[in-house]
């Protein structure tokens, strides 16, 4: 089917979470509540977020700022990890970083992952095959908007590792008729005052 408008998808790693992940802290509820007063104007077709509390509720605190737009739950929209790469892909400087990072994987994650990968690339990239443009949210987790950004800059599929992304930050790209992806903005804090910004991130990463 080929797109006949352009989608803008725009990406956003949940608010920071409480230790025990169970859901967001404070300051994760005041990043998603700024972030919903900076996309209120946004016309967005739909808002997908992933099961897990921070995500879902991340997702609704932004929604309580756009009106009329369905929040709808999706695993695609998940956290899990979208592709395991073997040592011969890796540089040779990174590849026990990597390897180590992933080594708790189990062999359900390593199965499952991939296959909702897939399938988030089939539902959230490409033109709409649509009179106007659209516009999606997708409410997610670090490893999920990574994989997108990955894939939109043609890099290889172990790329997803080391790309990070703060609470609250967002993403958008864009997927225009015969050309390729543009990532339009990356892991954009703006909407926050500084000391919202950064979280997720160990202390040394912090700018």
């Amino acid at each position: 089917m080929t797109g006949m408008a352009t989608r803008y998808l725009y990406l956003v790693r949940h608010g920071e979470a409480l230790p025990d992940e169970s859901g967001l802290t404070e300051g994760g509820r005041r990043q998603a509540t700024l972030l919903g007063q900076r996309l209120r104007d946004i016309p967005f077709a739909a808002v997908h977020h992933g099961p897990l509390s921070r995500a879902e509720q991340t997702a609704r605190l932004i929604g309580d700022h756009l009106e009329n737009v369905p929040l709808t739950v999706s695993d695609v929209a998940g956290d899990y990890v979208p592709y395991m790469p073997v040592r011969g892909e890796l540089p040779a400087e990174s590849a026990d970083l990597f390897l180590r990072f992933l080594a708790d994987v189990t062999d359900e994650e390593r199965e499952r992952g991939p296959a909702l990968a897939r399938r988030a690339l089939g539902l959230f990239t490409g033109p709409v095959d649509a009179e106007e443009d659209r516009y999606e949210l997708v409410v997610t987790h670090n490893f999920l908007i990574a994989w997108l950004v990955r894939e939109a800059m043609h890099a290889p599929k172990w790329r997803w590792l080391g790309l990070n992304h703060g609470n609250a930050a967002l993403t958008v790209i864009r997927y225009a008729p015969g050309r390729p992806a543009s990532v339009l903005v990356s892991n954009d804090m703006r909407h926050l005052p500084t000391e919202l910004q950064w979280t997720g991130f160990p202390p040394e990463l912090h700018i």
